[in-house]
This record gives structure tokens, C-alpha cells and sequence, in this order.
């Protein structure tokens, strides 16, 4: 039976329409690893599960040869996922220790997201996993030229995975992850093969390893901004930008907290993504913050600064809007917080700020 966790994680599958998720799902249920996996998705068929169910349920609900519980997705996610609970919670269905979602290829991949933390209940059994997106190889490029839905896919990933990479030349596919690059500078990505990558990389989601991505040989990721642009270098209509906004001076957490809030608050929508390493005043080691949109995760205690730089730098992620106006916001927040602020005590970091 799988240990049931205090917080169950729900991880978010996406990708646009005929990328692959559903291939890339049937593989992974495969997996020993995700024996003890809750699945949601839009309709039994669409995934073509048949040589895998064992047993109905119910109408909406069928156990798996792998042991996984599988569910469709008929009214709204809250519902599905609270179903889900009650019936664990009655050893209805069994144990289950992480729930993947897949999405529609349409969807814009914050609601699902969002569900986990306006839903009462739901905010009380489940939080965010990592979220892994699905890219075209062969017709990636034109998507995300073209749909503004593919280039949010791609920028709220933990994770990318490439497909269909045996159909695509070797320029075609050096393109396609620089492109990515560009819209999702410090994202993981992959190139699916019927080896891998396998669940324990896609599904992996320990906020260490959060952390831990932030860092490279140089210290940090995504240094040089970057503007959206199409194959032909025209501006993009989806105006998304990624950037870092570098503070010198240690941090006041609730400060940064307070700041953080009113943003997320007022531009949540835009703010696809915000992710960074802070250099907390009264902190020895740095402090990771990861967020995507109106959703912060809790921040994590890094084991120590990737060089001598002590500098607190955060990646944005944005649609459309002003970064030379957001940066100021910051410093001239940061500066009025940081006369006479007293030391934040290690314990202070452990609260994400509320951003609700």
C-alpha cells in the first residue's frame, strides 16, 4: 500500500493539441515507479488505456494493470480531485500518493493550477507538483509562433519534453530548443525516447530539487534577457519577456513578501513565472523562490550559494508587462525596507508570502 502523504503533490501534464502528452502518459504509466498514481484525464479513449484497465469502478473511474487509479474528467477538476479524496479516505479506491492531471491542448495551464489553492478542501489534501509540457518537434515551432496558449504551455513548465524527435532534422530541433530556451530560460528540457526521460526525472518534485535547478556552473540562469520573437525574428503577439532583476543589498523577507503580493495580487495573470535566489538579511545560506502566477510554492533553504556572488537574482517570466517598470517597483521597495530593518530570523523563511 502507498504511503499516503499529508499534502498529496498533483502534477500538471500539458502541451498544445497532437504534442504528445498522451503518448508520453501511456509510457509513463508503464513505470513500477507511478504503481501507486491517481490519473486524470478528459475521456478514457483519448488515451487509449483498454489493454490496461482492470476493473471498473465506476462510470468515471477504473482501476489499471499497473495499479493506478484512472478517472475521467467530465465536470469541473475541484470535483474530480474531491471524489478522488473521499473515496481514499473510504478505501474505496487505493492508496494513492500523487495525482497526475492532463490537460486539454487549448487550455491555459494556470486554472488547473489555481483550482488546488481556492478550492477549501482541496487546499487542506493537495498541493502543486511540477508541471510538464509536451513540444512538438515537428510542428513546435509554428505553434508557438502562432498560438498564444503554446507559449504559456511552455512557459509555466518544470520540465519540457521534446517528441517526435526522430521525425525532425538536427537544425529543426536546434531551433526549436532555443526557442524554448528564450521563452523558459531555466526549465529542464528533454527529448522523449521510448527509454525516457522516465517519471523519476519528469515527476521528481522534492522542493530541493526546485532549488537545486537554479544553479549552474556561472552560478544562475537565464543572465541575458529575452524578447519573444517569431522564426522571422518579428515581434511576437504574445509579448513575452524573461528577465532578472539582481538586488545587491541583503533582503527583508517580509518586505520582499509584501512586495511580492501586491504583484501577484495586481498582475498575477502576466507573471507566468517567478523564480529566484534571495540573499536574506540574518541568513547564512540563500533562500529559493519558486512561483507561477498567483501561486507561490514555500520557499527552500538552499545548502549553500553556488559561488562567492551573494547577489539576490529573480527571473521573471512575463506577458506583456512592463519590466522596466516592475524592476523599479522592486529596488525602490527594497530600499525603502531596507533602513533600520531588523535581521529576519531563519524561521521567517519557511512561510511562502500569502499570495491570495
Amino acid at each position: 500500500m502507498a504511503d499516503v502523504p499529508a499534502f498529496t503533490p498533483v502534477y500538471l501534464l500539458t502541451g498544445f493539441l497532437g504534442s504528445g502528452k498522451t503518448t508520453l502518459l501511456r509510457r509513463l504509466l508503464a513505470d513500477p515507479a507511478l504503481a501507486d498514481t491517481a490519473v486524470l484525464i478528459n475521456e478514457f479513449g483519448e488515451i487509449g488505456l483498454d489493454h490496461h484497465l482492470v476493473e471498473r469502478i465506476d462510470e468515471n473511474m477504473v482501476l489499471l494493470q499497473s495499479g493506478c487509479v484512472c478517472c475521467t474528467v467530465r465536470g469541473e477538476l475541484a470535483d474530480a480531485l474531491r471524489d478522488l479524496h473521499s473515496k481514499r479516505e473510504r478505501g474505496l479506491v487505493p492508496a494513492f500518493s500523487r495525482v497526475v492531471v492532463e490537460s486539454t491542448g487549448l487550455a491555459d495551464p494556470f486554472p488547473v493550477l489555481s483550482t488546488l489553492k481556492s478550492d477549501p478542501v482541496l487546499r487542506h489534501h493537495f498541493r502543486p507538483g511540477s508541471v510538464v509540457t509536451t513540444v512538438d518537434a515537428v510542428n513546435g515551432l509554428a505553434q508557438l509562433d502562432t498560438y498564444i496558449e503554446s507559449n504559456r504551455q511552455a512557459a509555466i513548465a518544470d520540465r519540457l519534453v521534446i517528441t517526435k524527435a526522430d521525425l525532425a532534422d538536427g537544425p529543426s530541433m536546434d531551433a526549436l530548443k532555443e526557442r524554448l530556451a528564450r521563452i523558459n530560460p531555466d526549465a529542464g528540457c528533454f527529448v522523449a525516447a521510448a527509454d525516457g526521460p522516465g517519471a523519476d526525472v519528469l515527476l521528481g518534485d522534492g522542493e530541493a530539487g526546485r532549488a537545486a535547478s537554479l544553479q549552474s556552473a556561472s552560478g544562475f540562469y537565464c543572465d541575458a534577457p529575452s524578447m519573444l520573437v517569431t522564426a522571422e525574428g518579428a515581434a511576437h503577439q504574445a509579448a513575452i519577456s524573461s528577465f532578472v532583476v539582481s538586488v545587491d543589498e541583503p533582503l527583508d523577507w517580509t518586505g520582499f513578501g509584501v512586495w511580492l503580493t501586491m504583484l501577484l495580487n495586481r498582475h498575477g495573470d502576466r507573471v507566468l513565472r517567478v523564480k529566484g535566489i534571495l540573499d536574506l538579511a540574518g541568513e547564512e545560506r540563500p533562500v529559493a523562490i519558486h512561483g507561477v502566477q498567483h501561486l507561490v510554492h514555500p520557499p527552500v533553504h538552499m545548502q549553500a550559494w553556488p559561488s562567492a556572488d551573494r547577489t539576490s537574482r529573480i527571473v521573471f517570466i512575463v506577458d506583456g508587462l512592463d519590466v522596466g517598470l516592475l524592476k523599479r517597483s522592486l529596488h525602490a521597495f527594497t530600499r525603502s525596507r531596507s533602513a533600520g530593518v531588523s535581521a529576519t530570523p531563519p524561521a521567517a523563511a519557511r512561510s511562502a508570502p500569502n499570495s491570495r
